[in-house]
């Protein structure tokens, strides 16, 4: 005889061990308005300054300073990004979109790894013209503005490391402006060397240097961006992974299966997955293990987990040796 509980309350009893919609997020990262004012001033000025090393870039005749200041078009992004995604997270879900906005930050990754392979595309391509046919470069202004760009980078690269800096998106942002900072020093040191030796050719020369920086950066923005898009499982939490470790670690669980993970947005991870209890094991305890093990081990912000009923007419929902009717098909 089938249990008068079955449909509705296993619904409930599975999202009941998953927090009852009432999920725990304690493990992710804190938004802080620190964090957002620490990142909103630091894409102000970085932003700013980009036009102005452009403009120096173009003004002495440096493909270096217009090299670096596509890398900080680059960082600019990676900020802009950081605080949309800081924005947005406090949108509230509602029918159409029941994940809330968090995906605007991949979409807006995408594109713009898709506008910094263009910058480098320029980029190398105006180096090859300056090889082929040098032009004059004005060292006392690519110095002023290179050693400007050191010193901005320096009092972001200060800022942002003030207090809370574990947040992921702060982290994020501090590592793209320790790379542009090294842009800047390179950019100081070609200024010298064509200042004491007339050499122009180094100008292009660390333009192609720095292209590379922007490259790497936009290809790894542009893998990471299509792999969430592609509804990709993160590289710790693997479908087999999974199943192996909970097979190990959930005393009581006899198999899990269906299993898909993928990730909403950076930072945030979801999966779904049927489970199947041995026969006699207190279902209760399985599924709170085994959510357990997949939020502090996988770090899984919200797991659905479905019941595989299948030859399990012995197993207990509410409390050891309470019998079940076996039930064909997956309760979920």
């Amino acid at each position: 005889m089938p249990n008068p509980r079955s449909s509705h309350d296993r619904h409930g009893y599975d999202h009941h061990h998953v927090g009852g919609h009432d999920h725990d997020h304690s493990h992710l990262p804190v938004v802080t308005e620190d964090n957002e004012r620490k990142i909103l001033l630091s894409f102000l000025i970085i932003f700013a300054f980009m036009f102005v090393e452009a403009v120096g870039g173009y003004l002495s005749g440096s493909l270096a300073l217009l090299a670096d200041a596509g890398h900080m078009l680059t960082d600019a992004i990676a900020l802009g990004l950081a605080y949309a995604a800081f924005r947005l997270g406090r949108r509230a879900a509602d029918g159409q979109r029941s994940f809330g906005y968090a995906r605007f930050e991949v979409i807006a990754g995408f594109v713009n790894a898709l506008t910094l392979f263009g910058i480098v595309a320029w980029v190398l391509y105006e180096a090859v013209e300056r090889f082929q046919n040098p032009g004059p470069v004005l060292a006392g202004s690519m110095f002023v503005v290179a050693l400007t760009g050191m010193l901005v980078n320096l009092f972001v690269l200060w800022f942002l490391t003030r207090g809370d800096s574990d947040h992921v998106n702060v982290k994020g942002a501090v590592l793209h402006v320790m790379g542009d900072l090294l842009g800047s020093v390179g950019a100081i040191v070609a200024a010298g060397a064509i200042w004491f030796t007339g050499w122009t050719p180094i100008d292009p020369i660390l333009s192609v240097l720095v292209s590379l920086l922007i490259l790497r950066s936009a290809w790894s923005l542009l893998k990471n961006t299509l792999h969430i898009l592609l509804e990709g499982a993160p590289a710790n939490a693997s479908s087999s992974e999974i199943s192996e470790h909970l097979r190990a670690a959930v005393p009581g669980l006899q198999n899990a299966s269906h299993i898909h993970i993928w990730s909403l947005t950076s930072g945030r991870v979801l999966a779904t997955l049927q489970v199947q209890p041995a026969d006699g094991a207190d279902i209760r305890h399985v599924i709170g293990q085994v959510e357990h093990e997949l939020k502090t081990k996988f770090q899984i912000e919200h797991p659905t987990i479905g019941i595989d009923w299948d030859g399990n007419a012995g197993c207990s929902l509410d409390a050891p040796g309470q019998a079940m009717a076996a039930h064909t098909g997956h309760a979920h």
